[in-house]
């Protein structure tokens, strides 16, 4: 692997210029480019390229000190993928501040239609739906809370923000990187492709009209959450089924991620009674 590995000696490297001030200028939506942060989401990005997730590794940049500790997770990447080390000094020089962890990779994602990601889904399948999710901190959340209750894809209509932002990423836990998702289209062209394809359709909203534990299971199911504040569009609640979750009153209204969670728990639990 020795011969992959190259020394940085100055922050003006050309060849680490993508990393440079990142914290200024995030790689979200660049030709689809991204910055992967810390070991745990190195390995889900190394894990997401050889499954074949769309995902890949352009090259990574590494505190000298992590090379020895990430090895194992280097060997995953392709022999071409090159690896970057550099000292403290330089790579904060780089980075533009100090709280990276010292494991940095620029990967790549090719996203696929949302035709072709609905028409992959299982005959039962979870899917979760964002509308107008603006806070990176709880995109991160979602899809942390859809990978722990075993949603098979998310959806994203085009007001949602990038999960694929640094921040997003990191809170994640790399989640972003083993959920199918697709991000793109208005709210009620995407739900338009699942209820064609068989999905049973509830939207989450404080003043829904059925308790989310009493939601009638199926085989196919998708969850639609709206941004905090304005919540889902009226066009949205008024055409499919609203759902709520019961909570002491006077209490506008949980959190998107906490209720994310709340809710693919008491959906999963009841399919899993099917």
């Amino acid at each position: 692997m020795t011969e992959r590995i190259f020394t940085v000696e100055s922050a003006d490297d050309p060849r680490i210029a993508e990393f440079r001030d990142i914290r200024e200028r995030d790689l979200t939506g660049r030709q689809n480019r991204f910055i992967a942060e810390g070991t745990v989401v190195l390995r889900m990005l190394a894990q997401a390229h050889a499954a074949g997730r769309g995902f890949s590794a352009e090259k990574i940049l590494l505190l000298r000190n992590r090379l020895e500790g990430t090895t194992e997770i280097l060997s995953r990447f392709p022999k071409d993928v090159p690896v970057y080390i550099a000292d403290a000094d330089i790579l904060d020089g780089i980075v533009g501040f100090n709280m990276h962890r010292g494991v940095l990779a620029l990967g790549r994602r090719e996203q696929a239609t949302e035709a072709a990601l609905l028409d992959t889904l299982p005959e039962r399948a979870l899917v979760l739906v964002g509308c107008g999710i603006s806070n990176h901190d709880n995109a991160g959340s979602m899809f942390r809370n859809a990978a722990a209750f075993k949603a098979d894809a998310i959806l994203l209509d085009e007001t949602c923000c990038d999960p694929l932002y640094r921040k997003a990423l990191r809170v994640s836990v790399g989640s972003v990187l083993s959920t199918p998702y697709h991000r793109g289209g208005d709210a009620l062209g995407l739900l338009s492709g699942l209820a064609k394809r068989g999905f049973a359709i509830s939207t989450l909203s404080p003043r829904g009209e059925t308790d989310i534990r009493r939601i009638p299971a199926s085989d196919r199911m998708a969850l639609v959450v709206g941004t905090e504040g304005k919540g889902l569009p009226e066009a949205v609640l008024s055409r499919f089924r609203s759902a709520r979750i019961p909570q002491s009153e006077g209490l506008d209204s949980l959190n998107v991620a906490t209720a994310t969670g709340i809710a693919l728990f008491a959906i999963s639990s009841a399919m899993a009674r099917i």
